[in-house]
């Protein structure tokens, strides 16, 4: 089976697993800094702080911007519907309101002017926050968007959680924004099992980050030096509140593990030959797939994309299913996987705002229908993408 999504556990990652056991540190420890040390100098920010997962990531980020006074909590975020639903859920469960701005047609990804036409039918007086996403690893138009947040006076949060590595301009996605969120989960383009980080260039949204994913704890330092006899927080008076169990935040535990953070450095020592393969598997693809550009939008090579999956978009003069295409591709050994659905209209847990969207997002309806994806990883070969056109072969003769 190609699988949508691979990791391969070797003798490193074995002996890396190891090597945290036989430390008796398992919990957040030197390899979570130096992953977080690592990665902001990867992507080319100041701060990046390791959480549990790329939604903890997201909700973590959005509540910063809350309690920073930045925004205020009940306004409302401009976003895309055809992202994994955690992107939504974060700004629900932040106390946000999620607006939808179509995709532009012929992309994956929110387009400027969709934007800007729902800052104005929502108000712009009520909106705080444009949060696009980097959908399957290509990069939105972040020079428009910024342009447009800027007229209106709002702030960018960049979802990056498929883009680990795309560029815009020479200069790495996730640096267009105030604060941007990363995802680290098996299927990724950086892969873990489960992990996320936020990264930003401002220093205050990092420190309150901080205490956000400890449970709101008044240690907000960048790095503990408590195991060298200095804390500032350590109490001055005989009330003895601990810093570690004091908190002046409402937050959650979002911790991650020595063990992700661990595997985390060794797909860092890879990052640049990972993100190669899975451009190089896109033009495989995109070759044997070719005869079949009649039935499908396949997705377009670019050299500056860090590719999560291959997207294929099926076409309005096609006349197969694709949940008869997906079963066919699954018997000739082709995992596949729907493209997410347009959240506000396909998503049952947001039926209530069905009402409000139903025949307003037809791109991202469009896609939520007729999207679907199938595996670019690092671990398929040139045997296994003559298996991948063998089962489109089968599956529409």
């Amino acid at each position: 089976m190609i699988h949508v999504g691979d990791m391969k556990i070797g003798p490193e990652e074995k002996a890396a697993i190891n090597a945290v056991l036989d430390s008796g540190h398992i919990s957040e420890g030197k390899n979570v800094k130096q992953f977080e040390r690592e990665f902001a100098e990867k992507i080319g920010v100041r701060h990046s702080i390791a959480v549990s997962s790329g939604t903890s990531a997201l909700i973590a980020g959005l509540l910063a911007l809350i309690y920073s006074g930045k925004i205020k909590k009940g306004s409302s975020v401009i976003t895309t519907p055809v992202t994994y639903i955690s992107t939504v859920s974060a700004i629900v469960l932040a106390g946000l309101k999620p607006v939808f701005a179509d995709i532009e047609p012929g992309t994956l990804n929110i387009g400027p002017d969709q934007i800007e036409e729902a800052i104005k039918r929502e108000g712009a007086d009520k909106c705080s926050l444009i949060l696009p996403v980097h959908l399957m690893g290509y990069p939105c138009d972040m020079i428009k968007i910024n342009e447009i947040a800027a007229k209106y006076g709002l702030l960018v949060f960049e979802d990056a959680a498929q883009a680990h590595g795309t560029k815009i301009n020479g200069v790495n996605v996730g640096n267009f924004s105030i604060l941007a969120d990363y995802s680290f989960y098996i299927a990724h383009n950086i892969q873990v099992g489960e992990m996320g980080a936020v990264t930003t260039n401002d220093t205050a949204l990092a420190r309150l980050v901080r205490q956000i994913k400890a449970n709101g704890r008044v240690c907000d330092c960048l790095v503990c030096t408590r195991n060298d006899g200095i804390c500032p927080h350590e109490p001055k008076d005989e009330r003895d509140m601990d810093p570690r169990f004091t908190h002046n935040l409402i937050g959650y535990n979002f911790k991650t593990m020595e063990f992700t953070a661990a595997l985390g450095l060794l797909q860092l020592k890879r990052f640049d030959e990972i993100m190669e393969k899975r451009r190089d598997n896109i033009a495989a693809i995109n070759t044997v797939l070719k005869k079949y550009e009649d039935v499908f939008r396949l997705p377009e090579y670019m050299e500056n994309v860090s590719y999560l999956a291959y997207p294929l978009v099926i076409k309005k003069s096609a006349k197969i299913s694709r949940r008869t295409l997906r079963i066919k591709l699954a018997k000739n050994n082709v995992e596949s996987r729907p493209l997410f659905g347009c959240i506000p209209t396909q998503q049952p847990a947001y039926e209530y705002l069905k009402g409000g969207y139903e025949g307003k997002l037809p791109e991202a309806e469009f896609i939520g229908t007729n999207g679907f994806y199938i595996g670019c990883h690092q671990y398929i070969e040139k045997e296994d993408i003559k298996i991948i056109e063998a089962a489109f072969d089968a599956a529409l003769k």
